[in-house]
C-alpha cells in the first residue's frame, strides 16, 4: 500500500517541489494549497504520478478549512502518514516600527497557527487510524536560528514552529507520531530569486547569495519521511554550501 502525505504550501517552491519527490517516491499526495490554479499546476508538473494526488484548496488559517483537508484526505486515500507543514509567509522588509498589526498577525496565522491546526487535524487521525501513527516534518527554515534584517514576524513564528516540534513530539510519542523539522536556507525558488540579485546583510550593505536547487531539499524531506517510526530526524539543516549563515553578522 502507498503510503500517504499532506503537504501544504504545495502550488510552488519547497511545496510543490516536496509534492512532487513523493510522487515519484511512490507516495499518494494530497496538495494544500489557496490558489487552486497553482496546485493543479504542481500536479500537472508530476506527469503520470499526477494520477495519485488530491488537490485541496485550502486556507491554513480556518480550521474549518483544515479539518475539510484532513476529511478529504482521509476519504480519499484512507490514512494520513506525512504532514509536511510547509505553508509559510512573509512581510515586506521594512523596519520593525513601520509593519502593521495586520501583517504581523497575518504571517503568525499562516506560518504558526496554520502549523498548529494542520498538526491537530494530523494527531486526531493518526491517533485513530489503523495502523497507529505517522509523522509530521515542520519547515523551520534557517531564520528559527538567525534573523535577517527586517524579518521579526518571520523569524518570531519560526522560533516558535521549533517549540512547536519540540511539544509535538513529546505529546505524539506515545502514539507513535514522530515529528521533525528542516531548517532551509536559500532554496533556488521564486521567494528567494531576490537573493540572485542582491540582498539585504546585516552590515547594511546588498550581497549576491548562492543558492541550490531546490530538488535537493525535496530529496531531504523524503529521506526523512521514508524512515520507520522508530527512528526520527529530529533537525535537519539544509543550505547553500557558501550562503552566509555561518558567522552571519
Amino acid at each position: 500500500m502507498n503510503k500517504v502525505a499532506i503537504v501544504t504550501g504545495a502550488g510552488s517552491g519547497i511545496g510543490r517541489a516536496t509534492a512532487i519527490a513523493l510522487l515519484q517516491a511512490g507516495w499518494q499526495v494530497a496538495l494544500a494549497g489557496r490558489r487552486e490554479d497553482a496546485l493543479l499546476a504542481s500536479v500537472q508538473e508530476a506527469g503520470d504520478a499526477g494520477s495519485r494526488t488530491l488537490a485541496v484548496s485550502t486556507d491554513v488559517r480556518d480550521p474549518a478549512s483544515v479539518k475539510a483537508l484532513f476529511d478529504k484526505t482521509r476519504d480519499t486515500f484512507g490514512r494520513l502518514d506525512l504532514l509536511f507543514n510547509n505553508a509559510g509567509t512573509g512581510t515586506p522588509p521594512v523596519p520593525l516600527e513601520d509593519l502593521t498589526v495586520e501583517q504581523w498577525k497575518n504571517t503568525v496565522d499562516i506560518n504558526l497557527t496554520g502549523a498548529f491546526l494542520c498538526t491537530q487535524e494530523a494527531f486526531r487521525l493518526m491517533k485513530a487510524q489503523t495502523p497507529r501513527g505517522g509523522r509530521i516534518i515542520n519547515n523551520g527554515s534557517i531564520s528559527a536560528h538567525a534573523p535577517r534584517p527586517f524579518t521579526a514576524p518571520y523569524t518570531a513564528t519560526k522560533h516558535a514552529i521549533t517549540g512547536l516540534t519540540k511539544a509535538t513530539s513529546l505529546d505524539g510519542r506515545a502514539y507513535d507520531i514522530a515529528c521533525g523539522q528542516i531548517d532551509i536556507g536559500n532554496a533556488a525558488t521564486d521567494m528567494t530569486e531576490r537573493m540572485a540579485q542582491g540582498i539585504l546583510q546585516p552590515r547594511g550593505d546588498m550581497m549576491v547569495e548562492p543558492r541550490m536547487d531546490v530538488r535537493h531539499v525535496a530529496d531531504a524531506i523524503v529521506q526523512m519521511a521514508s524512515l520507520p517510526l522508530e527512528a526520527n530526524v529530529q533537525f535537519m539543516t539544509i543550505m547553500a554550501t557558501k550562503m552566509p549563515y555561518i558567522g552571519r553578522g
